[in-house]
């Protein structure tokens, strides 16, 4: 894509893609036209299998100063606007490969929670971070009252939501919010590295862990056991269980590749003259 573009994409070749938020004389406030970019990038990213990890950040220092309120009060009713913004909180929730926010300077308002609906985030000592909907006259969105209770607790949640204070990253992390604090110098490398990680994983097993994950937070004991059974047997139809086991033994490291492992002819059953000519 050109710099003229409102979101930037990129394949590394192994497996991770890079979706960069491209506004930067905006400290990448989220328009209109990123909004929708964003859904169309993450609906596309679930969709291609060759995507392993995707990497959600920022042009020209800053991560993304929120929704973008320069052009004032609009006549379209705003209930039409919070569909595309709750359609792009979902994509990233159920995205089924694992997430990551490398953040560097602002994450505020929607930006944060757009960094927060990541599986995990990077960030850099200089980043910093508010739920800043209060001082907007606004409440929170893009997932933000589910999500922080979820990782503060309801109190310190509260605490974020009604006074609309400015974390530094340190304070962030302290609070679960941010997953490891990087120089700057390093923060790329840092990235890459994690990504490299997760690419390595067994892909269907880990879309599994992250739905688990995420969806046990609203589920009873006996829901989550019954879920997490009905992933083990996904798990093992694929080839990377077995691939784990001779890995092991054969003291190499694994090679996932989420390939279905059952072969064809035993779904179908065993084809006969009589099978084959039944619609004779």
């Amino acid at each position: 894509m050109s710099d003229n573009e409102v979101l930037l994409s990129h394949d590394d070749g192994q497996g991770v893609r890079t979706l960069v938020l491209n506004r930067p004389h905006r400290r990448n406030a989220l328009d209109d036209r990123l909004w929708r970019a964003l859904r169309d990038a993450l609906t596309k990213a679930g969709e291609d299998r060759d995507v392993r990890a995707l990497v959600i950040t920022g042009a020209g220092g800053a991560f993304c100063s929120g929704a973008d309120i320069s052009g004032g009060p609009r006549a379209e009713h705003p209930a039409y606007r919070m569909r595309t913004l709750s359609e792009v909180a979902l994509l990233l929730h159920e995205l089924p490969v694992p997430t990551v926010a490398k953040v560097t300077g602002v994450a505020v308002g929607a930006g944060w929670n757009l960094a927060l609906g990541c599986d995990l985030v990077v960030a850099t000592p200089t980043a910093t971070f508010s739920q800043i909907f209060a001082r907007r006259g606004l409440s929170l969105d893009l997932g933000g009252s589910w999500l922080l209770p979820r990782l503060v607790g309801l109190q310190q949640a509260k605490r974020l939501a009604l006074l609309a204070e400015t974390l530094d990253a340190e304070q962030a992390r302290a609070l679960h919010l941010v997953t490891w604090v990087v120089p700057d110098a390093e923060v790329d490398a840092f990235t890459d590295d994690l990504c490299a990680r997760l690419v390595g994983g067994p892909p269907v097993a880990l879309a599994q862990s992250k739905a688990l994950l995420n969806e046990g937070a609203d589920r009873t004991l006996r829901d989550a056991l019954a879920n997490e059974a009905r992933a083990q047997a996904v798990n093992f139809a694929t080839s990377d269980a077995a691939e784990a086991y001779a890995a092991f033994a054969q003291g190499r490291d694994a090679h996932f590749t989420g390939t279905w492992a059952v072969p064809v002819n035993t779904l179908s059953g065993p084809a006969t003259e009589e099978t084959a000519n039944s619609d004779a």
